[in-house]
């Protein structure tokens, strides 16, 4: 939904269909998209299914079924998450933005928190202890300044994040379904984000997350955000595959400098010779009011 365009509404029957070609075989959000505008709708879509494949030389894919999706749709209900499509008035202005904005994504939680300003916080989950104390200091400073955090709900810099602002929102972004809590033991930490903030995932109800999953759920934490803060990370790390989605994404990149004796700095040490420097939370907000203003 670019800007100046009316939200769409689904019909129970259009999400369902909806719902039954993203849960298909060999459709991601990209081929979704190109579905979708290719044949005008998700019913034409999975009617075509076949016949596209036949011609691609492959065999008949394995279409969600109507039985399935209900199911689904059913287990959401009960599990108090709502299925939130791409260009309803409820699906975050920024994340729809990205190239593979998934088109529907599963929310359980307080819902006001995606009306305010998004910043991204990560980090390495082997934080050391100054890491968590700036982490803490900068996301309060942020939630002062009117923002809301948004993080992956790992281990250490994301913990540390999300516990700084329960008083006033945060988003956790989950790489798995909204009952398989990844690590297990922060499922008491999301059950003190969902009254004041939000869980958001593109994986349906039992999906337990993989590896490669964790990169998928990254795009999405930065397709939210007016800007991604990296307050620690390794050489090799998924926040710096965080740090490349964001700027792909045309996102404004900050990094918390650290000792370079320290393996867990060199990450950010790295993006801050690349120009992303921050050492206090009005740094961050007033480069993301300004990048709000041009959204």
């Amino acid at each position: 939904m670019s800007e100046g365009t009316e939200p769409i509404r689904l019909t129970d029957e259009q999400r369902l269909d909806w719902l039954r070609l993203i849960r298909s075989q060999n459709v991601g959000p990209r081929t979704f998209r190109a579905l979708l505008n290719h044949f005008g709708g998700a019913r034409a879509a999975l009617e075509a299914l076949p016949t596209l494949a036949r011609r691609g030389g492959a065999s008949a894919p394995q279409i969600c079924s109507r039985e399935k999706a209900e199911r689904e749709l059913e287990a959401c209900g009960k599990f108090g998450v709502t299925l939130v499509a791409r260009g309803e008035a409820h699906y975050p202005h920024r994340l729809q933005m990205i190239d593979d904005a998934p088109p529907l994504i599963a929310v359980r939680g307080n819902a006001v928190v995606l009306a305010m300003p998004p910043v991204a916080i990560v980090g390495s989950r082997n934080a050391s202890a100054d890491g968590v104390k700036i982490t803490e200091r900068l996301t309060r400073g942020l939630c002062e300044a009117g923002f809301v955090t948004v993080s992956g709900l790992a281990r250490g810099i994301d913990a540390a994040a999300h516990r700084a602002s329960l008083a006033t929102g945060t988003v956790a972004v989950l790489a798995g379904g909204q009952d398989s809590v990844y690590p297990p033991e922060h499922a008491d930490l999301l059950d003190d984000i969902l009254p004041t903030g939000l869980a958001l995932t593109e994986m349906p109800l039992g999906w337990e997350p993989r590896a490669r999953d964790f990169p998928r759920r990254n795009r999405l934490i930065s397709g939210l955000s007016l800007g991604l803060v990296v307050v620690e990370a390794a050489k090799r790390s998924g926040s710096l595959i965080t740090a490349r989605l964001a700027l792909e994404q045309g996102r404004e990149v900050f990094a918390v400098p650290g000792s370079p004796l320290d393996p867990r700095a060199e990450g950010t040490n790295s993006l801050i010779k690349q120009g992303a420097t921050v050492t206090e939370a009005d740094d961050i907000a007033t480069v993301s009011y300004h990048y709000k203003s041009m959204a």
